[in-house]
């Protein structure tokens, strides 16, 4: 084996292993007990300040251009959005399915692979998006009109957290390279550090126009919080990131389907979720639609970024 493909099988099982602790967050975000801006701002924030602290003790801060603060930019809004949509998604439709909603990024991040990589989709893509809508529809039953308002808004909701969560990856994926680009070479614990701050602040504005309780009510959110900081986004994301440079888009965006997998089989263990036959299959024919449309040639190889 060369040099390259076992740096490509060394990211391949860095990015699974993030994505499957991202696939616990739902879990945290229930058992904190508190509003779902206030649990994205304190995760946001800690994981800045851990984050922040990694930096200094093992790279020391590396200055960036202002082209790469304008990069950072994009991912630190983009993931304040996307906590904001799927936090309420999780409390209207449950950890399970908003995760597996929220994953409608591989369909965002292959179209993206086509206008900014120049990643070729074909008929493979449109199958994959018939099928992950087919699962979907049986996973809801089949009667949308029958289910309750708050339901079918918080479908709605993670779906939109897709799209966020598509805009982040990418824009994680391009600070990364401009901020690498540099002399100093500043490293992906650096651009996270930015985006996480980026992203507390924007929610930290979010939740006072709602007027959102931040303080959490005891020890027990206060352990859940630092859990959900340090491991379901500091070390998950540090993963994914080192991962996702040495991987191409749509192949990072397929990986990250551990995400739902994780969440939806924790929804049925801890919460029971109430299943039948046909909403099982309609996860399997999901993930199968997500996989279809996310799956690459292997004669395709992936454009340099412009």
């Amino acid at each position: 084996m060369t040099a390259a493909a076992r740096a490509r099988e060394a990211a391949i099982a860095q990015l699974l292993v993030g994505a499957a602790i991202i696939g616990t967050n739902g879990l945290m975000v229930r058992l904190a007990g508190m509003p779902p801006t206030a649990v994205a701002f304190w995760r946001m924030l800690l994981a800045g300040l851990m984050l922040g602290a990694l930096v200094l003790a093992r790279h020391g801060w590396q200055p960036l251009s202002r082209r790469a603060w304008w990069w950072c930019a994009v991912p630190a809004l983009a993931f304040a959005i996307d906590l904001w949509l799927w936090h309420r998604s999780i409390l209207l439709v449950g950890p399970g399915l908003a995760t597996l909603l929220a994953n409608a990024q591989v369909f965002f991040m292959a179209l993206a692979g086509v206008l900014l990589f120049r990643e070729p989709l074909g008929l493979r893509f449109a199958c994959g998006v018939l099928l992950a809508f087919f699962g979907l529809w049986l996973m809801l039953g089949g009667d949308w009109a029958s289910l309750p308002a708050d339901y079918r808004w918080g479908v709605w909701l993670g779906l939109a957290t897709g799209l966020a969560y598509a805009v982040y990856n990418i824009g994680i994926k391009r600070s990364q390279g401009v901020a690498a680009a540099a002399k100093a070479r500043a490293p992906v614990e650096q651009v996270l550090c930015i985006a996480a701050f980026g992203s507390a602040l924007c929610l930290g504005l979010m939740g006072w126009a709602e007027g959102s309780a931040f303080p959490p009510p005891d020890l027990r959110a206060w352990g859940v919080l630092l859990v959900l900081a340090a491991v379901g986004h500091c070390l998950s994301w540090v993963l994914i990131s080192r991962a996702m440079v040495a991987l191409p888009v749509a192949l990072a965006g397929l990986l990250l389907l551990a995400q739902p997998i994780v969440a939806y089989l924790l929804d049925v263990a801890l919460f029971d979720l109430p299943t039948s036959p046909r909403q099982w299959l309609g996860l399997v024919v999901s993930l199968a639609g997500i996989f279809v449309a996310g799956m690459k040639s292997r004669s395709v190889t992936v454009a340099d970024e412009p």
